[in-house]
């Protein structure tokens, strides 16, 4: 049986990934503001602080402050709890998330990461699944019209994409055998890559696994071109519509710190998390697993806001029949070719695996050659004949 790490041990891990995900949403929303601002050639944010760095704050001091208007035909205590929830769910998903490698302070050696639970990863798909609790009891408890559509289309839309992202993770877990977070980091760091000189990270074998997952998680999170439970084009802001000050705030919020979240997870389970080249003297060589993990993270984050400002946002059956019609299908493919993937590496010669590899590969692109030739194009089939033209002398008459 283990030792249990002291009081402070653990008071620092949550401090840590506390201040690391909400400066991060900070930074996140100051960041996308002023680079889709230059993107539409725009200024942006640039008055308050440094390149308007500190605008973020003066935004959270003043919806904090704002005024709280509860409407009168609100459902209360359901439209009270249900910010809260999204909001917390958003914080106790970071738990299994590994910021750093080994630190050693006072004696104590230890990894920023508050609970390296055994299923670490079905925790994260759990709080996802309950921020949805959140949305739906926000749309329905407001009792009005746009909150109520933008609340079932977010259940919808994430009860919907939550499928692939589990298949997504359930290869992580097949390929690396356990569901702890840091055994998958482990394996990552130490075992040499398929290719030669490259990291093992699990993103070159299990690729189409993490386009399943990136799909998703932009999904997961509402955000553009996924945003149809916002929709402030059509639905006025969605399930938040009647919210305001600082219950609002909760919602934006949490809706930034999910975009962190999935991530930061997503740079564990497939970029390695905190891995990373470690040099220099011992008292500055436990900066550097830290720094990778937050360089990888926000790369990742990055792309979210190139996302938003590159693409307009899908139409609803089209959401709908991406993640189930391709994603689903793809994902259940997948997660099969993973385990016949992990038998073939225990079981098989290298030159077998190179055979069989080839093998697939031709199977592959045979099947992407004839699939087409028995899909029906539904333009044709429900193409009206055009009438014929008149004839003029009849029109003449």
């Amino acid at each position: 049986m283990t030792e249990s790490a002291p009081l402070w041990v653990t008071i620092v891990k949550v401090l840590a990934a506390f201040m690391f995900f909400l400066n991060g949403t900070a930074v996140l929303i100051w960041g996308e503001r002023r680079l889709v601002a230059r993107m539409q050639d725009r200024v942006g944010p640039n008055r308050a602080g440094p390149a308007g760095a500190l605008q973020t704050v003066f935004d959270g001091v003043k919806i904090l402050f704002k005024e709280d208007v509860t409407p009168n035909m609100v459902d209360k205590w359901p439209y009270l709890a249900a910010p809260v929830i999204s909001a917390t769910v958003a914080f106790m998903a970071v738990a299994v998330i590994p910021l750093s490698g080994e630190i050693t302070l006072f004696g104590e050696t230890f990894v920023l990461q508050v609970a390296d639970l055994n299923v670490g990863l079905l925790w994260f798909l759990a709080m996802g699944s309950i921020n949805v609790y959140g949305i739906v009891l926000a749309g329905w408890a407001s009792q009005s019209p746009y909150p109520l559509l933008g609340g079932v289309r977010s259940s919808a839309q994430m009860i919907s994409y939550e499928i692939a992202q589990g298949l997504a993770v359930a290869s992580v877990f097949v390929y690396a055998g356990s569901l702890r977070v840091s055994d998958i980091v482990a394996i990552q760091a130490n075992e040499p890559g398929l290719i030669t000189g490259m990291p093992n990270w699990f993103v070159i074998p299990l690729f189409p696994a993490f386009l399943l997952f990136f799909i998703s998680m932009v999904a997961e999170t509402q955000r553009p071109p996924f945003d149809l439970p916002e929709a402030e084009g059509e639905l006025v802001g969605g399930f938040h519509t009647e919210y305001s000050g600082f219950r609002f705030g909760l919602f934006f919020l949490a809706e930034f710190m999910n975009v962190i979240t999935v991530s930061a997870i997503a740079v564990t389970m497939f970029f390695g998390g905190p891995a990373g080249p470690v040099f220099g003297p011992d008292w500055i060589s436990w900066v550097f697993p830290i720094l990778w993990f937050l360089i990888k993270t926000f790369l990742l984050v990055y792309v979210f806001i190139l996302l938003r400002a590159a693409l307009p946002r899908m139409r609803y059956d089209m959401l709908m029949n991406i993640g189930w019609k391709w994603l689903l299908p793809l994902g259940l493919i997948w997660v099969l070719a993973t385990g016949f993937m992990v038998v073939v590496n225990e079981q098989a010669t290298s030159q077998a695996r190179i055979q069989i590899a080839i093998a697939g590969i031709i199977v592959a692109a045979i099947l992407y050659l004839v699939a087409p030739l028995f899909s029906k194009n539904p333009e044709e089939e429900s193409a009206v004949p055009p009438e014929p033209a008149p004839d003029l002398e009849e029109v003449g008459a």
